[in-house]
């Protein structure tokens, strides 16, 4: 027997040997393969063809020992294309794997944010801040966790437009760039058909015009194309006209010869007899640099775009160039910090009235690009439904209250698409509460401002919504939404919780009472952290009983239901409730009476949900009277009172 299996075991040998073989030679053919994918997209992504890249580190992944790394490679791909919403789970994959690409945490961040994912957004931009080393990158993430601060306000700001998609007129390519000119929507798009660029899968862009109609709905029947300035194989997009539509100024860009990216210039062109002349390449523009987005000023003496070029603020900025009488455009002045930051300002366009509009990713926002007013020289988020969480830029007025943009929201039939944008007449109201912090100590007269200190907004149902710091003079200020109830808190050791109610309920004014198209309506609120003194007797007002009775009235469960407020506030403190009576009648059933009282009210607490071991019960009887020998009733009823006090407070 033993001889036999001896026997059988060497042909057994020999097989499992051949299978470990054929596994190597597998592994190795995998492997093989994987790098060679991996290579190809390498050799793709340097070519900033992204979308073919994309594909390769597809199949590369399949059979990837570093799957991290490749996924960190799609991700990549899909940022550096203007896809950052698809990055998200890419990013996601390769910080689970491990990855050694501390920016992957920051662009992660941006993903989650163009998701609406804010939180977890917020999330990744502080654990940046605090463990980042790219100097450049941990401002970006700072900035975005200070902007943070603002969005709810933004979310709550009062909707001062309504917005319409173009079904008709929008494709499954993109659409974006509009301009109103001749009663003519000119736009850009990839919907041409062509030669795919592989930056991001889509065609080359071209620019194409409509006839405006009564209606938006109905706008995109019959669509021409710009032919005497689109060219095979090169993006021509994003038109501005000055001279009533003679000069036209527009980008154009990847001709291949450079990284497409940075191959992206100005083009101005003349219409004269019938036709625009050869476009010719604007002497503003930065060979090294990427210049798009341009737009005339109303009266076409200045020229505004966009640009990475060397000195700015960040990524890409707005600038602008004066144009003199011989039509020769000065150096490029940057507009500053006031409207640039370190991400990036692009897209501006100038309204009918001469508004300056942007689309950013670095000021404040609820997604990636979003769309700025200029007011007061400042930029103005403009708020739902006009932004959202995805790339929302391009805006153009064609008059004071219509026109269009573009963005890539959900909902949308391609990459980006137009919309039709209009101004409610109805003007806007904007509520705010401005309050103000103050401590008061025991043995101190007056009360001071607390500064640098946290304030809490809560809704009617106690749910958290967000938190103000105080200022030097100890104020804050929170936008509120219409018809809503709120509750102010503030905490601080030692000191019993601030609480303050306020609403909004029955606060609108009437629309001819409102002199501006948005108004403020600001409401004001004063929070006091009142110090906790051990023994020291508070009276709870307006506790009144029917006569020789201990009940509780319903007057009277109302200002209990304030205590009950009082406790949960403050979990550390166990109080004694005492009630007490006037000199009226027997000492022995005045202390029965007032230990009866006690012990109803105490019991009506501990009904609303407070712990027994917080709160005990004691009647003085007439042994306590805050005005001996009283004569008046209302002295009597000074002496007949409910109070509390403080006995222990749990460290």
């Amino acid at each position: 027997m033993l001889m036999h299996l001896l026997r059988q075991t060497k042909p057994v040998a020999h097989q499992l040997q051949a299978i470990s073989v054929f596994l190597l030679l597998v592994m190795l053919l995998s492997a093989c393969g994987s790098g060679r994918y991996l290579s190809r997209g390498d050799k793709k992504f340097g070519e900033e063809e992204y979308e073919r890249a994309i594909q390769f580190y597809q199949q590369a992944l399949k059979n990837a020992n570093n799957p991290g790394e490749v996924n960190y490679k799609i991700a990549e791909a899909y940022r550096l294309s203007n896809r950052l919403s698809q990055s998200e789970p890419f990013y996601k994959a390769a910080l689970d794997n491990k990855v050694r690409k501390e920016d992957a945490y920051f662009y992660y961040g941006l993903a989650l944010k163009a998701n609406g994912k804010y939180e977890e957004a917020l999330n990744q931009f502080q654990d940046y801040v605090r463990v980042g080393s790219n100097p450049q990158l941990k401002g970006r993430a700072a900035r975005e966790v200070e902007n943070f601060s603002t969005l709810s306000d933004i979310l709550r700001k009062a909707p001062r437009y309504e917005v319409q998609h173009l079904e008709a007129l929008n494709t499954d390519a993109s659409e974006f760039g509009p301009y109103v000119m001749n009663n003519e929507l000119v736009f850009s798009s990839t919907r041409g058909p062509g030669k795919e660029y592989m930056g991001n899968g889509e065609g080359f862009i071209d620019v194409y015009a409509t006839t405006l109609t009564d209606s938006a709905a109905m706008l995109g029947g019959a669509v021409r194309k710009f032919e005497s300035i689109n060219l095979e194989g090169i993006h021509d997009a994003l038109t501005t006209f000055s001279d009533e539509g003679r000069t036209m100024v527009f980008a154009r860009g990847n001709e291949g010869t450079k990284k497409g990216r940075q191959n992206v210039d100005l083009y101005i062109s003349f219409f004269r007899s019938g036709n625009w002349s050869e476009p010719k390449l604007l002497n503003i523009s930065d060979p090294r640099a990427w210049d798009s987005s341009p737009a005339f000023s109303l009266d076409g003496k200045t020229l505004y775009f966009s640009s990475d070029r060397k000195g700015g603020l960040g990524g890409n900025d707005i600038y602008k160039s004066t144009v003199d009488g011989s039509g020769r455009f000065s150096t490029p002045e940057n507009l500053g910090p006031s409207i640039n930051t370190p991400g990036n300002e692009s897209f501006v366009s100038v309204g009918p009235d001469g508004t300056l509009y942007i689309a950013s990713d670095g000021l404040p926002g609820l997604g990636n690009l979003d769309l700025f007013r200029m007011e007061n020289g400042v930029p103005v988020n403009m708020g739902q439904p006009v932004n959202s969480t995805g790339d929302d830029f391009n805006i153009f007025f064609q008059d004071n209250y219509t026109g269009f943009f573009a963005s890539n929201r959900d909902g949308g039939k391609g990459g980006d698409d137009l919309y039709f944008i209009s101004r409610s007449k109805r003007k806007a109201v904007n509520f705010f509460v401005d309050g103000t912090l103050y401590q008061q100590r025991d043995k101190e007269k007056q009360r001071t401002a607390v500064t640098s200190h946290t304030v809490v907004l809560q809704d009617d149902k106690g749910n958290k919504l967000r938190t103000a710091t105080t200022g030097t003079e100890g104020g804050f200020t929170f936008a509120l939404d219409t018809a809503s109830t709120y509750f102010l808190i503030a905490e601080k050791p030692g000191f019993f919780t601030a609480r303050q109610r306020i609403t909004t309920i029955d606060k609108m004014p009437m629309q001819d009472q409102l002199t501006e198209e948005e108004n403020e309506v600001r409401l004001t609120a004063t929070l006091v952290l009142n110090e906790i003194v051990k023994e020291k007797a508070i009276v709870l007002e307006n506790i009144f009983y029917d006569f020789d009775k201990a009940n509780i009235r319903p007057d009277a469960a109302i200002e209990l239901d304030k205590l009950v407020q009082v406790l949960n506030d403050n979990p550390s403190i166990t109080i004694e409730l005492s009630s007490h009576t006037d000199a009226r009648g027997s000492d022995v059933y005045n202390e029965d009476l007032s230990q009866r009282r006690a012990e109803s009210a105490v019991e009506y607490i501990i009904s609303k949900g407070i712990d027994r071991s917080r709160i005990t019960a004691k009647g003085y009887g007439e042994s306590r009277p805050v005005v001996r020998n009283a004569k008046t009733e209302e002295e009597h009823q000074r002496n007949r009172r409910t109070e509390f006090k403080v006995v222990r407070i749990q460290e």
